[in-house]
C-alpha cells in the first residue's frame, strides 16, 4: 500500500506517509472530470505564489458522494470520512492498495527511456476505478472534444439530471434519469450529436442489455463486445471504459495524443512484458504527451 497509517481525527481521515500520489497528476490528466483545485492563494505577487500556498486542495463527486482532500506533503487528509468508507470507496478508487513504486519500476524495467521520462513526468499519477456508467457517458461526450468542454458538458448533466446532493452538489444522472429523455429535452446540455448516443447508451444499462453488475465478472473481450453494440461507442470509447470503468489495465485507449506517443516512444507497439499493465503505461504516457 502507497500509505503508512490511517488515522481518524474527528470527522476527517489522515493518510500518512502517502506515496506516488498528487492531485494534478492523478485528477487532472483526462480520466476523470468531475474533480476541481481548490486551492488557496494569497494576493502577493504572482512569483511568489507557489511558496505562499496553503496544502494544496482538491473536491470531486463520485459514487454519490462529495469528498474534498487536503495534502500536505505526504499527508492526506480526507474531508468527512470514515475508516470504514474509505476501505470500502476511496482505498479501491484512488487504487491505495496497489503498490505504485514497484510498478513504476516495472515499466521503467521493461519501457526503458520513454517509460522512464513519461513516470518521472507525472510521480503522482495514479489510475483511478471509477463507475464503468458514469465512464460510459463520460467517454461518450469526450468524442471529437477537449477536456474543458467534457467537464463543462458533465457539469451541466449532472446539474439538470442528477440526484441534488446534502452539500449541494449533484451526483452522476442514473441510467433510468437519461433513458426516457428526448434529444430534445438533452439540448441545454449541449452534446450536439451525442445526444442520441447519451440516450441509447442509458436505455441499454436501464433496460439490462447492458448490465454492468453482470459484466463487472466477464472476460475482457465480452466486455467490450458489449459496449460496442451501444450506438456511439467505438474501440477508443470502449477501451476507455474498459480501462477506467472496469479497470482492465491490459487494455489502452488510442486517441490522437496516443498515436503520437506510440508513434514516437514504441512504433513497433509496447514491449510483450508492459501488455499486462498496458492501460496504466498508457496514461503516463498520454498525460506527458499532452502536458509536456
Amino acid at each position: 500500500m502507497d500509505y503508512d497509517d490511517l488515522k481518524q481525527t474527528g470527522r476527517d481521515l489522515i493518510l500518512t506517509d502517502v506515496r506516488n500520489f498528487n492531485f494534478p497528476d492523478t485528477l487532472d490528466c483526462g480520466q476523470a472530470f468531475r474533480w476541481s483545485d481548490n486551492r488557496v492563494l494569497d494576493n502577493r505577487t504572482v512569483e511568489n505564489r507557489a511558496a505562499e500556498c496553503r496544502p494544496h486542495c482538491f473536491s470531486g463527486v463520485a459514487f454519490g458522494r462529495l469528498l474534498e482532500l487536503e495534502l500536505d506533503g505526504d499527508r492526506l487528509v480526507m474531508k468527512n470520512v470514515s475508516a470504514d468508507e474509505f476501505d470500502s470507496v476511496w482505498k479501491g478508487y484512488f487504487e491505495f492498495d496497489r503498490d505504485y513504486s514497484k510498478l513504476r519500476e516495472e515499466l521503467v524495467f521493461y519501457g526503458g527511456e520513454p517509460m522512464r521520462k513519461a513516470v518521472e513526468f507525472s510521480p503522482g499519477l495514479r489510475l483511478l476505478r471509477q463507475d464503468p456508467w458514469e465512464m460510459l457517458i463520460s467517454f461518450i461526450l469526450s468524442q471529437n472534444s477537449n477536456i474543458p468542454r467534457i467537464r463543462r458538458m458533465i457539469a451541466s448533466l449532472c446539474e439538470a439530471f442528477g440526484e441534488r446532493l446534502p452539500c449541494g452538489a449533484s451526483a452522476f444522472p442514473k441510467p433510468d434519469a437519461l433513458a426516457g429523455l428526448s434529444v430534445e429535452e438533452l439540448a441545454p446540455v449541449k452534446t450536439g450529436y451525442r445526444a442520441p448516443y447519451i440516450i441509447d447508451a442509458a436505455k441499454q444499462v436501464a433496460g439490462g442489455m447492458f448490465d454492468i453488475n453482470k459484466l463487472r465478472h466477464a472476460s475482457t473481450e465480452e466486455i467490450g463486445s458489449a459496449l460496442l453494440k451501444i450506438h456511439g461507442v467505438g474501440p477508443k470509447v470502449a477501451d476507455c471504459v474498459l480501462l477506467f470503468g472496469f479497470n482492465r489495465i491490459e487494455c489502452y485507449p488510442m486517441d490522437v495524443w496516443m498515436k503520437r506517443a506510440m508513434a514516437d516512444a514504441y512504433p513497433d507497439g509496447f514491449p510483450d512484458e508492459m501488455k499486462p499493465i498496458a492501460g496504466i503505461a498508457q496514461q503516463f504516457l498520454f498525460h506527458c504527451y499532452r502536458t509536456r
